[in-house]
């Protein structure tokens, strides 16, 4: 049998709701490097909703994305980490939205703040700084998104402060 490129490497009995919650919508279906195309596709949908709504409206509106992004987030990764059988699949990409949404808090819409706010996070995600790295070990779906936001987190920080001395003119 012919897989096609679409199918997961890693047949999964999650439900449907699930796999599409975990993957971002197939995002980390994508190889190689699932979870830079989730951050990808993160960072091109904040910034064609975002370059859309008025300034003010911006941080209010990206809240309420991160809450919503963790509160079925962790339970779609916990399901699909179950369905597949591994601990935290490179399908699973929601986590990656959860973070790179977190580094983009109060960052102006424009190209360089956008793409240092990428690579930014997909360095600390990658390289999972103290005590990031032991946010991975809480359970399920929670240890696979809270150490995104953590990598988020710190992300965020270097951007505000690259931002706040002129550095992405």
């Amino acid at each position: 049998m012919i897989k096609s490129p679409t199918e997961p490497r890693y047949p999964s009995s999650a439900p449907l709701w699930a796999r599409l919650v975990a993957t971002f919508f197939g995002a980390g279906l994508l190889r190689p490097a699932p979870g830079s195309w989730g951050s990808l596709a993160t960072a091109l949908l904040w910034w064609l909703v975002a370059s859309r709504l008025p300034p003010a409206a911006r941080l209010p509106i990206i809240m309420v994305l991160i809450v919503i992004v963790v509160a079925i987030g962790i339970p779609a990764a916990t399901l699909e980490e179950r369905g597949c059988g591994r601990k935290d699949p490179s399908q699973v990409v929601i986590d990656e939205v959860a973070g790179q949404l977190v580094t983009y808090i109060a960052c102006p819409i424009v190209w360089k703040a956008l793409l240092a706010g990428f690579i930014l996070f997909r360095g600390f995600d990658v390289l999972k700084p103290p005590p990031v790295r032991s946010l991975e070990k809480l359970p399920g779906g929670t240890g696979i998104v809270v150490d995104d936001l953590g990598a988020g987190v710190y992300a965020l920080i270097v951007l505000q402060v690259l931002l706040h001395f002129g550095v992405l003119r």
